[in-house]
């Protein structure tokens, strides 16, 4: 074997080296190497006694117990955790969102718990597990677990579009855990990878079928029980004035669509219901109703419309001889009026005792001619039992009906269950007025805002629930407004093959999760490993490490990949599906050593820095350039420059300035300048963007 063979990763790049009659470079010197290996871990430099007490200890394993020292250091978590949270487009912003609130109040709570799971060494597929599903491990007892959740609803809102966000959801996913631009599939078969259109949607489903509770789990309780006190006392009224204002609103609403029945029932006859199936934005067009101090309502006549095909399949005594009319041709409308009207002169008679009193008075004293004069008629009808109702109220406040039977028949179409006029809080946000919903926003945004500043918020988890189950349709081209075959909530076929079962837990996240870290799936692993290895060469084994498709690049040492995905899987070089090669032995660290071997960061980030690979010098080697210039094969230790967050951590850190501490709410990179926390705790604002972060190419998120 090769004398420079220190771990089975040297020997599968010694083998691609000597093919190209190539060699490692020499060891770094123990400067470089604790110089490089504390940046690599920690993102800041050793200190002057540490770099000291490596150079002097001559122990034959003095590398490996630096390494050990540097994962335990809770600096190990706040410096991976940043990586991660690149792939999870982190960020404490929601984008562009209008009008609405665009702080995140507890982003921080998922930062926090990336952080922990990178320093716990928490097995990647739990970590997995938790991010997709953490709502049904049944965590009680570590609700923390529950922020998880902010893998998937951290990212931006496109201005609270639907499904925007969910194709958000579907790429970090398909993306950041398996390589895969499934998304590429949302308007058309991918045209290079082997995902239809269908198994975007099967994915779609999974995200539409869930949820986000306005009331997120608390994850633990603010510092000061007095602050915490302030807190709840200033929320509540905050939250009473939402309340009541939605309410005062939607009553107002309510005498509104009341008010507005005969213009609805006019706008239906005038149009004769063709213009209600038009394009939403010609049929806006053509329709006048509620022109006046409201915008054009379209949803309030179609409303009415749809209400009027409901009764119209039963018999209805004050709707009855509207549909009768409305189904009269202009020319013929006046005879079918004296048609209708003609059994009435007989009290007794059937089609009188079936017709409201009210509505018979009305059209036999009016003759309508046409069915607008109709809609007319009803809608004096409506002011008339309403005005009666009104004056009914004032008088009698504990009043549950009219008195009159003909009256009360109307009554209960404006104000019964199904009424148009009766809709609901979430109904009514499509309905009310821009500046009724301009002060409901700055309402709940000083809700938010308290949240986000206040030192007695409570950290809380922003989760997923399951909601409404469904199987989506494919949208055709990508159009919501032309579904086409309904498909189920399954996984991608690529991966699970062509007997792959649908998704029969709840949404299927948990099922996803599953799928995801299935052994059987070779994509996870190797997705896994390759970021890994990017963050300490510089550049993966596969350079496109979001993108393992084929369109991506191919792995530089495949057999390498594959080998350092058994070992986290299975710990100890066991074959995997997919794999191109047997593993070999698991790395030469002391059994007693090792953490528990399955899916552990921790066990790969020895096997790497251990290597001779990664401990050999970055020196140049005029020999080799002209073979492999871009060193593919690694003939040397790749140079890398600090990233943003290193380069200021290290800056704060060498003039002892630093602050290390754990976890809370971000510090705001642009006004507080003076604060000196590790820079994975400053605020990400999607919208405003520190300029120095643009100009070191931080994450766009």
């Amino acid at each position: 074997p090769h004398s420079a063979l220190r771990t089975p990763i040297d020997s599968f790049i010694v083998s691609a080296l000597e093919a190209k009659k190539l060699a490692l470079s020499p060891p770094a010197d123990r400067y470089t190497f604790i110089r490089r290996v504390t940046l690599d871990l920690w993102g800041i430099p050793p200190t002057f006694e540490q770099v000291r007490e490596f150079k002097e200890d001559s122990s034959p394993d003095a590398h490996e117990r630096l390494i050990d020292r540097q994962l335990a250091s809770p600096l190990y978590g706040q410096r991976w955790a940043r990586h991660w949270l690149d792939v999870a487009r982190y960020a404490d912003t929601k984008g562009y969102v209008f009008t609405q609130e665009p702080r995140y109040p507890y982003s921080y709570t998922y930062r926090d718990y990336v952080v922990d799971a990178f320093n716990a060494d928490k097995p990647f597929d739990q970590f997995v597990l938790e991010q997709l599903a953490a709502d049904q491990l049944g965590l009680e007892g570590n609700s923390e677990a529950l922020a998880a959740m902010g893998f998937l609803t951290v990212g931006r809102r496109f201005l609270n579009n639907n499904h925007d966000i969910i194709d958000d959801r579907i790429d970090v996913v398909a993306r950041g855990l398996m390589g895969l631009t499934v998304t590429c599939a949302r308007c058309h078969d991918h045209k290079f990878d082997p995902v239809p259109t269908a198994d975007y949607y099967s994915l779609y489903g999974v995200f539409a079928s869930s949820m986000e509770p306005d009331d997120l789990p608390i994850i633990g309780r603010p510092k000061g029980a007095a602050a915490y006190e302030v807190f709840q006392k200033e929320l509540a009224k905050r939250e009473q004035a939402v309340s009541e204002f939605e309410q005062q609103s939607l009553t107002k609403l309510h005498d509104e669509l009341r008010e507005r029945v005969g213009d609805c029932l006019q706008q239906v006859a005038r149009q004769s219901n063709n213009w209600l199936n038009l394009p939403s934005d010609i049929a806006e067009k053509i329709q006048p109703v509620f022109a006046g101090k409201n915008e054009p309502r379209q949803q309030v006549v179609k409303r009415w419309d749809e209400f009027l095909k409901r009764t119209a399949a039963m018999p209805h005594p004050v709707l009855g001889p509207w549909h009768s009319l409305a189904k009269a041709s202009a020319a013929d409308f006046p005879k079918e009026v004296e048609k209708l009207v003609e059994p009435w002169s007989n009290p007794d008679a059937a089609a009188t005792k079936s017709v409201n009193g009210r509505v018979r008075q009305l059209i036999s004293e009016k003759k309508p001619a046409t069915l607008i004069d109709l809609a007319k008629l009803y809608g004096s009808l409506f002011d008339a039992v309403r005005g009666e109702w009104d004056s009914l109220k004032k008088a009698t406040p504990d009043a549950k009906a009219l008195p009159d039977e003909a009256a009360e028949q109307v009554r209960q179409i404006l104000y019964g269950d199904g009424s148009p006029a009766m809709v609901s809080l979430d109904e009514s946000r499509r309905l009310i007025g821009r500046d009724v919903r301009d002060k409901i926003t700055k309402l709940k945004r000083e809700v938010e805002n308290l949240k986000v500043t206040s030192p007695g918020a409570p950290p809380r988890a922003m989760v997923m629930r399951d909601g409404g189950l469904q199987n989506p349709r494919v949208f055709i081209r990508g159009n919501s407004g032309r579904p086409g075959n309904e498909v189920p909530r399954q996984f991608l076929e690529v991966v699970a093959g062509p007997e792959r079962k649908p998704f029969n837990k709840g949404s299927g996240r948990l099922e996803l999760a599953q799928a995801i870290i299935d052994p059987k799936n070779p994509l996870t692993p190797r997705v896994l490993v390759n970021r890994v290895w990017q963050n300490h060469f510089g550049t993966g084994l596969v350079p496109t490490s979001s993108d393992f498709g084929t369109r991506g690049l191919p792995p530089s040492h495949p057999e390498l990949l594959d080998w350092l995905a058994s070992e986290v899987v299975e710990g100890g070089g066991r074959k995997m599906e997919g794999g191109s090669k047997e593993g070999t032995t698991s790395p030469s660290l002391p059994p007693s050593e090792l953490p528990p071997p399955n899916w552990t960061l921790k066990r790969l980030h020895r096997s790497i820095l251990t290597s001779a690979v990664y401990r050999q010098s970055s020196a140049d080697n005029p020999a080799a350039r002209p073979i492999d210039s871009e060193n593919r094969l690694l003939w040397k230790m790749p140079r890398q420059r600090l990233d943003f967050e290193a380069m200021r951590d290290s800056l704060l850190a060498v003039t002892g300035q630093l602050d290390t501490s754990l976890g809370g709410r971000p510090f705001e990179n642009q006004m507080d300048v003076k604060s000196n926390r590790r820079t994975i705790y400053g605020l990400v604002n999607r919208n405003d963007l520190p300029g120095v972060f643009r100009a070191f190419d931080f994450a766009d998120t």
